[in-house]
């Protein structure tokens, strides 16, 4: 099949997630190898946003490879009320790099089931059954992570098609308040107002935080942010849930962002970097208060893959990786190069509202007008298919060889941890260029 064939039948024959079907394009990637993918005509990409800020270690590490291929040979599949040697080896990996205190862990396929885990665990150990979610978070897709997920993807299923029980605190965002506070002033408003939500409402199970959020714009909580949320919860016995499918895995430049700050959660999720992306797998793990509690309770949950030998060894050997090329603390130094890279286009682009980071975790947000911070586009303007001027920026940054993820009016920059100097060079230089459409656009 030529390359058109191939893009041309993924359209007419499969769905294109989170948008509208009609005049989906999709571009035919053949291979991919780094920093880099390429496409069918074998032009070169740089991966600024490592796919879905997943790709950690980039594209063909041979470690990884190697894994699976020997599980292959090994032991493909073997049903989850069976132990294995990689789910052993896994586990005593994941006591070195998680939180501590964090001992018993659940596997899943994805970091939505990591979510889907945690709240059917929180509902059974607590015995409520509110969740505390935050507004604009994302937890996944499915009937309980799209309950707690606060963008536009959990509109269309309303009110049928999300779990019950879920409500929302406002968001940490101190570029543009939500309770038109102004930090540090403010006395952390945000955190404290979670306390009046538990004060007045019964029944609250947890609450779930992106400890750092990811697709709704890269938002770092104030330093007294997350201690204060888990003194809260310690006070009224709700438990906390951290939702890393994305800050984690060194992407902040610690294993978990919550290590930044020196908190430990009651329960942990996390997907997408564990095996660099390689092969689907999630995991929920919880500290032993909550294991120990399903000794005589039953615990009722489970799925055919929970486990699988082909996902756990790819993670072995990504944990491994992460440590010999020590990908934390390059995070941290190719973080800062980028940051000052970033930061340094505020000064040239009218269209720039803010620029915030941690790690090689990133967000560039546009707008209109940036004393008022008015965007270029809205929640409903993405719902209801209206082109959106992130996207037309991207669009000219792929022409351009550079591939970046655009959200309503930001852009996530997330880039494999192994990432250089001179390719951020390359992927800023394309952003710069790429800029010119959005101040073209402002508010004059």
């Amino acid at each position: 099949m030529t390359s058109q064939e191939i893009s041309d039948i993924t359209a007419r024959y499969t769905y294109g997630t989170w948008r509208y079907q009609k005049g989906w394009k999709p571009l035919h990637v053949a291979d991919a190898e780094g920093c880099y993918f390429i496409d069918g005509s074998g032009k070169k990409y740089l991966d600024f946003s490592a796919q879905l800020m997943c790709s950690n270690l980039g594209h063909k590490n041979p470690a990884v490879i190697k894994a699976i291929e020997e599980q292959a040979r090994k032991l493909p599949f073997i049903a989850p009320g069976f132990a294995t040697d990689v789910r052993a080896e896994l586990s005593k990996l994941l006591l070195e790099v998680l939180p501590q205190g964090l001992e018993k862990f659940f596997f899943t396929t994805s970091g939505t089931e990591a979510n889907e885990a945690a709240f059917k665990i929180a509902r059974m150990y607590t015995g409520k059954t509110k969740i505390i979610a935050r507004y604009r978070a994302y937890h996944g897709s499915t009937m309980g992570s799209i309950a707690a997920t606060s963008d536009p993807r959990r509109w269309a299923m309303e009110p049928l098609g999300k779990m019950p029980g879920v409500i929302f605190a406002p968001e940490v965002n101190c570029y543009k308040c939500p309770l038109m506070h102004h930090y540090p002033e403010c006395g952390v408003a945000c955190v404290e107002y979670i306390e009046h939500m538990i004060e007045n409402e019964s029944d609250v199970a947890a609450v779930i935080v992106e400890p750092v959020v990811g697709t709704n714009g890269v938002l770092i909580p104030p330093k007294e942010y997350l201690p204060r949320l888990r003194q809260i919860c310690d006070k009224y016995g709700v438990l906390l849930i951290a939702d890393e499918v994305m800050s984690g895995w060194g992407r902040t430049g610690e294993w978990f962002a919550v290590d930044n700050w020196g908190v430990k959660p009651d329960i942990l999720t996390t997907a997408k970097g564990i095996t660099t992306a390689y092969v689907p797998l999630g995991l929920c793990a919880t500290t032993k208060t909550i294991a120990d509690y399903f000794d005589d309770h039953y615990f009722s949950h489970g799925h055919t893959y929970e486990a699988h030998p082909i996902t756990l060894a790819p993670a072995i050997a990504s944990i491994k990786e992460m440590k010999r090329l020590n990908t934390n603390q390059r995070a941290k130094e190719m973080g800062n190069y980028l940051g000052e890279k970033l930061r340094a286009l505020t000064a040239k682009h009218p269209s720039i509202g803010e620029v915030r980071g941690i790690g090689l975790f990133w967000a560039v947000e546009l707008v209109k007008n940036q004393t008022t911070k008015e965007p270029f586009n809205t929640k409903t303007d993405k719902i209801s298919g209206k082109p959106l001027l992130v996207d037309k920026v991207a669009g000219e940054m792929m022409k351009n060889g550079v591939f970046i993820q655009a959200w309503i009016s930001h852009f996530v920059i997330a880039p494999p941890l192994i990432i250089t100097k001179e390719e951020i060079d390359e992927g800023v230089k394309a952003l710069d260029e790429a800029l010119g459409i959005a101040d073209g656009e402002i508010d004059k």
